[in-house]
C-alpha cells in the first residue's frame, strides 16, 4: 500500500515550529500532522485487506500517552522555573562567597538560565550560584 505525502512538510503548532527533513537528526510529529497521516492511512488502505481496527485504537492510545507526557514535562519545566524564581528572589540582599573563597559580597541581581543561577553582586561581579557557595 503507497501512502501520498501530505499537503505540508512543517508541522506548526501555537507555541513552536518543527521542520522535518531527511538530514534532521530528530523528528516531531504533533497531533495534526499524526491525524493527516492516520486519515491518509485510512483513505489509501487496501479495500479487500483493511488494517485491523485494534491497531489504529492503539496507535492513538500511545499518541494520547506520549501527548500526555510531553504535556507534563512542559507543566514540569514551568513549576521548575517558578520555584527557581521563587528561591531567587529570596537571596537578594544576602551575603555570598564562592566556594573557593576569591569571590564575595551582596547579592543585587539573580539570572536563572539554562545552566542554572547567577548572581550579580553590588560590586558588579557574578557568581554562579552552584554547590560549594556559601550564602548568608
Amino acid at each position: 500500500m503507497s501512502v501520498p505525502a501530505t499537503t505540508s512538510s512543517t508541522a506548526t503548532t501555537s507555541t513552536e515550529s518543527t521542520s522535518t527533513s531527511s538530514t534532521s537528526k530528530t523528528s516531531t510529529l504533533d497531533y495534526n500532522a499524526f491525524l493527516q497521516l492516520l486519515v491518509a492511512q485510512l483513505q489509501n488502505q487496501d479495500p479487500t485487506d483493511p488494517t485491523d481496527p485494534t491497531q489504529f485504537v492503539s496507535q492513538l492510545a500511545s499518541f494520547s500517552s506520549v501527548e500526555q507526557l510531553v504535556n507534563a514535562n512542559s507543566r514540569l519545566d514551568t513549576l521548575l522555573t517558578q520555584n527557581a524564581i521563587s528561591q531567587g528572589a529570596s537571596l537578594i540582599g544576602k551575603t555570598v562567597t564562592s566556594a573557593d573563597g576569591t569571590i564575595s559580597g551582596i547579592i543585587k541581581s539573580i539570572e536563572i538560565n539554562s545552566s542554572g543561577s547567577v548572581a550579580t553582586l553590588t560590586n558588579g561581579s557574578t557568581i554562579e550560584l552552584a554547590s560549594g557557595v556559601v550564602i548568608s
